[in-house]
């Protein structure tokens, strides 16, 4: 029938991306979680209770309480690891460009993965943190010190890679359960550094905002993203008209004609006879 030609034809035509707005809601939470970040900053840089905690989880040392999970760990961190998840969150959603024939997925996640580097990193070189296995000094913050670790680059990077699965997800369920994932997934990630002992606990908890803040933030680029798929792909245009083959006209080359087995002969010659033209002379008188 015509009706289900029409439904299959809309069914198979991607449809226009969802982009989300920043709405009161987010913006509300993503002041809060600013909040929190300089919070911890702050009581980091005085030597306070956050500092405490991390110097009493640090002598528990989690590692020497429960060895046999150690081996596993060293593997689960992994999924905190910029190279690996990027590489494979980027296969995913390249495969998910090509079906919804949008490069919105990939520009999400270069915007993000773009916005982490540029905040988590300042961070992490402004305030010269050591880590756990290099203090030098029992209770002090350990800030200025020419580290690199502070907040933790694994919890954030767990935290935005797999969030953006669930910023991408184009039902309310889906984005639900990837939302769950993401949230196990830099859990798990945060609290392995932690046994580890390769991050303090107040590490942790600013990779985890530093994280959520730079997902909160992506809805103000949405009109940037956007304006930049179009010029991406008027440029692909134009490079595919480039580089497309133009048939040149070819002039139709003579073929000779096969010569007939007559041509080779000698030319007949007419008989000469009665009646012939040529070869009767006049009769004598």
């Amino acid at each position: 029938m015509r009706t289900n030609d029409e439904l299959v034809q809309a069914e198979e035509r991607p449809t226009e991306p969802v982009r989300p707005r920043m709405t009161r809601t987010r913006l509300g939470i993503f002041v809060a979680t600013s909040v929190v970040y300089l919070a911890i900053v702050v009581g980091v840089l005085t030597t306070s209770w956050p500092v405490r905690f991390d110097w009493q989880v640090m002598l528990f040392r989690p590692y020497k309480q429960w060895p046999e999970i150690h081996t596993f760990l060293d593997y689960f961190v992994v999924l905190g690891q910029r190279g690996p998840t990027a590489v494979a969150v980027a296969a995913w959603l390249g495969w998910r460009t090509y079906k919804l024939g949008t490069l919105r997925p990939l520009l999400v996640l270069g915007t993000s993965l773009l916005l982490l580097n540029a905040t988590v990193g300042a961070a992490k070189i402004g305030m010269g943190r050591l880590g756990p296995h290099y203090a030098t000094s029992i209770g002090s913050n350990e800030m200025f010190a020419g580290g690199d670790i502070f907040p933790s680059g694994h919890t954030a990077n767990a935290v935005v890679t797999w969030g953006v699965l669930a910023y991408l997800a184009t039902t309310p369920r889906t984005r639900r359960v990837a939302s769950v994932i993401a949230a196990l997934l830099a859990l798990g990630v945060g609290m392995t550094t932690v046994y580890l002992g390769t991050h303090w606990m107040s590490d942790v908890t600013l990779g985890w905002t530093a994280g959520l803040l730079v997902l909160l933030a992506l809805p103000w680029f949405e009109a940037p993203m956007a304006r930049a798929e179009v010029w991406l792909l008027a440029l692909w245009r134009r490079v595919r008209e480039r580089g497309a083959l133009v048939p040149v006209p070819v002039a139709p080359v003579p073929v000779a004609a096969p010569r007939a087995p007559a041509d080779d002969e000698q030319p007949a010659r007419e008989p000469v006879g009665v009646g012939s033209r040529t070869g009767v002379r006049e009769g004598r008188p």
